[in-house]
C-alpha cells in the first residue's frame, strides 16, 4: 500500500491510542511487522507554544518508521504550523484527528467537531496541505449521524484539499467505542475516493481483519485495542491475508513480549519514569491469562526495573502452556489467582 510517496511493507496500521501508543509501544508493534505505527494525539496547540511535555510525545526512533504523528486543533493556522513542526521532526506522515469524541476536545472545536464544521475542516486541510511535503493523512469518524454522510462529504473535501490517504472508524460521535461498527461505511468510502481508505473498528482477531478488506475493499485495516499488550496481532494479520498457517501462541513468546516492552521503556525513558509506567503497563501483556489479576495487582507496586523482571520471572514461572492463533490464550494458565503467588516488590 502506498500513502502519497511512501510504501508501506503491510497492509497495517497502529491506532493513535492516547497514553498508550508511545516511543516504547510503537517499537514492538514495528517488530511484530505493523505497517505503520502512529503516535497518541498531539496537540497542536502545544507544539506551538513549545511545551516540552508535547514534543516528548513525537521523540521518534528511526527503528520505529515509517512513523506517522496525529495532530489536533481548531485553527488553520496552528494546524499548519504544527504540521511543519512534525515535518521537521523527522516523521514520514502528518495525520489530522477529525474523530476524537472526548468531551473536552469536541467543546474546543477539534477532533469529531470538526465533521459537523465542513468549512472550518476544509481550511485546515488546505493551510496543512500547503505546509508540508510529506503524505497527509486524515482520521475521521462516521459522523453525528448514522446516516455517514458527513464521513463522506468530508472524505471528498479531503481528497480534493490533497490528502492522501483516509482511515475511517465508522461509529458515531454519540457512540464513542460502544456498539458495532458500521463496515457498510467504508465500502461506501472506499467506493466514493480515489486515495487509499484505511478501515478501523472491531478488528478482534486475524480474521476480522480479512474480513474487513475483503467485504470493504479497504487498502489497510487500522488495529489499535486489540494489539494492547498484544502487538504480535499484526503478525497474525500479515499471515492471514498472505493465506499463510497463523504462527504458534507461545506463553513464552508472551514473556519475551513484556520483557521486551520493559527494556524498550527503560531505553527510552530512563528507568525511573519506565518503573513508574510498568505499574499500570505491565499487566497490559498478561489480559487474557487467569493470573492476570494477580500480575496487575504485584505491578501496581513496581518500584524498580529489578522488581518488574523479576515479577515477570514470577509470573513466567507460575505456569506455562501453548496454544494456537485465533483460539486465544483464555486458558493458558491453571491454578489460582493469587497477588501473592507473583511475591512482593519490595
Amino acid at each position: 500500500m502506498k500513502i502519497g510517496s511512501l510504501q508501506l511493507d503491510a497492509p497495517t496500521v497502529l491506532a493513535p491510542l492516547a497514553g498508550i501508543t508511545n516511543l516504547p509501544f510503537r517499537l514492538l508493534a514495528r517488530e511484530a511487522g505493523c505497517g505503520m505505527v502512529t503516535t497518541e494525539m498531539v496537540s497542536a496547540d502545544g507544539l506551538v507554544h513549545g511545551a516540552a511535555p508535547t514534543f516528548d510525545l513525537i521523540r521518534s526512533r528511526p527503528q520505529e518508521k515509517p512513523l506517522a504523528v496525529q495532530i489536533f486543533g481548531a485553527e488553520p493556522g496552528v494546524m499548519a504550523e504544527a504540521a511543519a513542526i512534525v515535518e521537521a521532526s523527522g516523521a514520514d506522515v502528518v495525520d489530522l484527528n477529525f474523530g476524537c469524541a472526548v468531551r473536552k476536545i469536541v467543546r474546543a472545536g477539534a477532533g469529531v467537531a470538526l465533521m459537523g464544521e465542513p468549512r472550518r475542516a476544509e481550511a485546515i486541510l488546505r493551510a496543512v496541505r500547503n505546509a508540508v511535503n510529506i503524505p497527509l493523512t486524515i482520521k475521521i469518524r462516521s459522523g453525528w449521524d448514522r446516516t455517514g454522510r458527513d464521513a463522506l462529504a468530508i472524505g471528498e473535501r479531503a481528497e480534493a484539499c490533497g490528502v492522501d490517504a483516509l482511515t475511517l472508524h465508522p461509529r458515531t460521535a454519540a457512540q464513542k467505542f460502544s456498539g458495532q461498527a458500521d463496515w457498510a461505511l467504508i465500502a461506501a468510502l472506499k467506493q466514493r475516493l480515489r486515495i487509499p481508505v484505511i478501515g478501523n473498528g472491531d478488528i478482534r482477531r486475524a480474521d476480522d481483519a480479512r474480513r474487513m478488506m475483503v467485504e470493504t475493499g479497504c487498502d489497510a485495516v487500522m488495529i489499535g485495542r486489540r494489539a494492547i499488550g498484544d502487538p504480535d496481532i499484526f503478525k497474525e494479520v500479515i499471515c492471514r491475508l498472505a493465506g499463510q498457517p497463523l504462527p504458534l501462541r507461545d506463553f513464552n513468546r508472551r514473556i519475551e513480549v513484556m520483557r521486551r516492552f520493559v527494556l524498550l521503556s527503560v531505553s527510552c525513558c530512563g528507568e525511573a519514569r519506565a518503573a513508574r509506567l510498568m505499574r499500570s503497563r505491565l499487566a497490559w501483556f498478561g489480559k487474557g491469562l487467569r493470573n492476570s489479576s494477580g500480575l496487575r495487582q504485584s505491578a501496581s507496586r513496581i518500584g524498580s526495573i529489578a522488581e518488574a523482571l523479576n515479577l515477570i520471572d514470577a509470573f513466567q514461572n507460575s505456569e506455562k502452556t501453548t496454544c494456537r492463533g485465533d483460539r486465544g490464550l483464555a486458558l493458558i494458565l491453571a491454578g489460582p489467582c493469587r497477588p501473592d503467588s507473583f511475591g512482593s516488590p519490595g
